[in-house]
């Protein structure tokens, strides 16, 4: 019995794009390595009665269209009316309440400085003007890079169309801005250091770069342009929803079903081999996990041109992410702010204590004092942990895959050491209120979750890795030079992070060829 179409990975993307082609009346079914689905939005128990809700914890870009397409409300999924305001702890000072809102940030900013109060709401509208351009970048199939059609020239045509009707002054404005490095557009805008670093840290998140590299501004805006209010309940939440939309819509899912090879007859695929020897048949196969995984050990290498798998091979994916969870006995309190409670944080009060941190990439170290990004779930939903205790996700950026000397349990106790006194600085109560804490290395997650290198996204965000040409020219309309397989994970076009929106384009696109 076969089916129309396998799906490899039960990560958010590949659930996306099984919901939307069993929506679309196909027969489809999902083979998962792990035990449970949710790939990088899984939620774990790290310690017994103490859960989190995704390793990637942010959940802002999950488009809207998505949401509407399989009906996720219908099926569980509760929208925040607003994100979370992020707070951003001083050692000496009062810290930093930010709001998406200019407004409702204003006071919290003036206390640090009046002009930067009215810049950020300026700065926001900015943003804001750019959301013509921004959404038919993010949110449309992408255009073949390698095939030159007509309908494809149309289509960045109108995408020009789309910059050129901001205005020639705010035109130039993003063809200036998007290339720069983050920390310099931040001092072009702002004269206070924790604001500009509180700003400017998505720029470097699960990047091999930092705030002074050039392009990490194109990182920047790309967050900021797809960011929305976000999911109730976090990725955890996201993944319930889309598996319960998906198997209303007849898809067969199933775990602990890791796929050993994608099957061709001649240039065609045929369906899968597991791990175990199954052979399981389909018209097309489709790939959410790292297109290295993928097209250099699922497919049979003979079975790929030279030139495409030199295409692949060069594709960087270097992690530098960490992940580390707290468990506590008590609340995550800063000494800036006593008695205050805060769920999304942010530890990094200066621009260059980031580019410090990236230094110690670029040499295979542990950064001293790393830059961290940090969820409280508990707060919003209290039965992730005990009465009265705690969860803190913190993901820990600028920590390099490749470590000099390797990663070994000593190197991985250093790296947690490393996270708990840069949070004693600014929470020097977390030590004593701490239970328990994991601490997972880049190697661990590629361990735990298959991934290349440790890479979060499937390949990194830089200027000749960004959008169209995700994972590169000949595979970047999400099918591939082998007919029937085709990638739906963060590794294609718009890219990583809890979006859906690879999964749901994807999709799109092999709907066309079923």
């Amino acid at each position: 019995m076969g089916y129309d179409a396998i799906i490899i990975g039960a990560g958010h993307n590949g659930l996306t794009c099984a919901a939307s082609l069993g929506r679309a009346g196909h027969k489809v079914l999902v083979l998962e390595r792990r035990d449970r689905i949710g790939g990088l939005a899984a939620g774990e128990e790290f310690h017994p009665g103490y859960r989190t809700t995704g390793l990637l914890h942010d959940t802002t870009g999950v488009r809207a269209s998505v949401v509407e397409m399989l009906e996720l409300e219908r099926h569980g999924l509760k929208l925040l009316r607003e994100p979370a305001p992020i707070f951003a702890p001083q050692r000496s000072g009062p810290g930093l309440l930010l709001h998406r809102d200019g407004e409702a940030a204003r006071a919290e900013i003036a206390a640090h400085s009046a002009q930067d109060a009215d810049r950020y709401a300026a700065w926001r509208g900015f943003l804001s003007s750019l959301d013509p351009v921004t959404s038919r970048l993010l949110n449309s199939n992408p255009p073949d890079m390698d095939g030159g059609q007509l309908g494809d020239l149309i289509k960045l045509a109108g995408t020009g169309l789309a910059l050129r009707r901001l205005g020639p002054a705010a035109m130039m404005d993003v063809l200036r801005v998007a290339p720069m490095c983050a920390a310099d557009w931040m001092a072009e805008w702002f004269e206070t250091d924790l604001l500009r670093a509180l700003l400017a840290a998505p720029s470097m998140m699960a990047a091999w770069m930092g705030p002074w590299s050039a392009g990490s501004n194109t990182n920047l805006l790309m967050h900021e342009a797809a960011a929305l209010p976000g999911v109730q309940g976090g990725p955890a939440a996201l993944i319930e929803a889309l598996a319960a939309s998906a198997r209303a819509h007849g898809v067969e899912i199933r775990t602990s079903a890791a796929v050993a090879r994608v099957r061709q007859a001649g240039k065609v695929v045929v369906g899968v081999t597991l791990e175990k020897g199954e052979e399981i048949e389909a018209d097309a196969v489709a790939a959410s996990c790292d297109p290295r995984h993928a097209l250099l050990d699922l497919v049979d290498p003979r079975r790929l041109a030279p030139q495409h798998q030199d295409e692949i091979r060069v594709w960087r994916g270097r992690g530098t992410t960490a992940k580390v969870h707290l468990a506590l006995d008590g609340p995550l309190e800063f000494s800036c702010r006593p008695g205050a409670r805060f769920e999304h944080i942010r530890v990094c009060e200066r621009i260059d204590d980031m580019e410090r941190a990236y230094d110690a990439v670029k040499y295979g170290e542990i950064p001293r004092r790393p830059h961290l990004d940090i969820r409280v779930p508990t707060l919003s939903d209290p039965a992730l942990a005990p009465q009265g205790h705690h969860v803190a996700s913190i993901l820990v950026h600028q920590v390099p895959f490749h470590l000099k000397g390797g990663w070994t349990p000593a190197q991985r106790e250093a790296l947690g050491a490393a996270v708990l006194e840069t949070l004693a600085e600014v929470a020097p109560s977390a030590a004593a209120r701490l239970v328990a804490m994991e601490v997972l290395s880049p190697a661990d997650l590629t361990a735990r979750y298959g991934l290349v290198e440790g890479h979060v996204h499937h390949g990194e965000h830089a200027l000749d890795q960004l959008l169209f040409m995700r994972p590169g020219p000949s595979f970047s309309h999400y099918s591939t030079p082998i007919d029937g397989l085709y990638l739906c994970g963060s590794g294609s076009h718009p890219g990583g992070g809890i979006t859906c929106a690879p999964g749901a384009l994807a999709a799109a696109a092999i709907l066309k060829a079923l």
